[in-house]
């Protein structure tokens, strides 16, 4: 596409990890005006993650990829972004951080954790410069999702618009926020789903 990137493998969850790419990040590329904080998912079975019998081992794996993440990085950034009084930071909250129900609790949990946190983080950061914004996507139509719940393919006759989200609806919203289109909202969790925030279920 004609712009420089860099590639770091870390751990989103391991404060050290985290520090060192956003290092490198200012050290190569100069600073850091936007952060989106993608990483995460139902990484572990989602049949073990009932509140009334969850795993424990699977719960902090699933609250550290999710929302320790997302605090991490946002911190990181935030010390850059301070110096300029600049910044967008966007993170993934779910649909499932929304609503109430039986699937994949712990993740429901990091989910609604990722935005109270951004709604705070918000409050705090708005005086210099830096706004703080997350999304609340349903089912997306993913290679990783279609293949952990192959299921998700029939849901598309329950959502309003009738199909399931692709990766560009959400990027699309991460577009929104990041440019000079959202330059004055911060502190919300938009629900980009097709409608499914509708459901009463």
């Amino acid at each position: 596409l004609g712009v420089r990137s860099i590639g770091v493998e870390g751990d989103v969850s391991d404060p050290a990890h985290v520090q060192a790419l956003f290092d490198r990040a200012v050290a190569e590329l100069g600073s850091v005006d936007i952060l989106a904080n993608v990483a995460g998912g139902v990484l572990r079975p989602a049949e073990r993650g009932r509140a009334d019998t969850m795993d424990l081992d699977d719960y902090r794996f699933i609250m550290d990829i999710n929302l320790t993440g997302t605090i991490l990085c946002s911190q990181a950034a935030v010390a850059v972004m301070k110096k300029k009084r600049w910044g967008r930071i966007v993170s993934l909250s779910s649909q499932a951080g929304v609503k109430g129900g039986t699937f994949a609790v712990h993740y429901a949990i990091a989910k609604a954790g990722v935005a109270h946190f951004t709604r705070c983080l918000a409050a705090e950061v708005g005086p210099h410069g830096i706004t703080v914004n997350c999304l609340a996507p349903a089912f997306v139509n993913t290679s990783r999702a279609l293949a952990q719940f192959p299921e998700r393919r029939k849901l598309a006759a329950e959502i309003p618009l009738r199909r399931l989200g692709e990766p560009e609806d959400v990027a699309k919203a991460v577009e929104f926020f990041v440019t000079d289109l959202g330059d004055y909202v911060t502190g919300q969790c938009l629900a980009v789903c097709g409608g499914v925030v509708l459901s009463p279920t």
